[in-house]
């Protein structure tokens, strides 16, 4: 029985590895998680406009590659008073870096000022 079509198994194994090396780079996610505990005399409304000024985050800074954000409800009580947690996805350290300096970014940061009691962050990359 003759081949119709020859096969090159180092083209074959090389097309696989550079797949896999693809779809690992593409899976690479740095995550900043950021939770915050807000000063018990911060108002609904002040609460708010930081939830705000943080969705608009993703906009104005095009480094960003995802966001998330929610408030604690674990009926663990283990949160000690932290209430809000931000998910800032990056492709990169370099993109975090750029986003960190950002004047967006730090103009939003000046907008917890008097009203946040705590910050939390923490950075990693996502595993699966």
């Amino acid at each position: 029985m003759q081949q119709l079509i020859p096969i090159d198994m180092k083209k074959i194994l090389s097309l696989l590895l550079l797949l896999t090396i693809a779809g690992t780079m593409q899976a690479q996610q740095l995550r900043h998680v950021v939770m915050f505990k807000f000063k018990p005399t911060a108002t609904e409304a002040q609460i708010k406009m930081v939830e705000e000024a943080f969705k608009q985050l993703p906009s104005e800074i095009k480094t960003i590659k995802a966001f998330e954000w929610g408030t604690n409800n674990s009926p663990e009580k283990l949160n000690e008073g932290l209430t809000h947690c931000f998910f800032v996805t990056f492709s990169s350290e370099k993109d975090r870096d750029e986003y960190l300096p950002h004047p967006a970014h730090k103009a939003f940061v000046k907008k917890l000022d008097g009203i946040l009691e705590k910050a939390v962050v923490i950075d990693y990359w996502a595993k699966q």
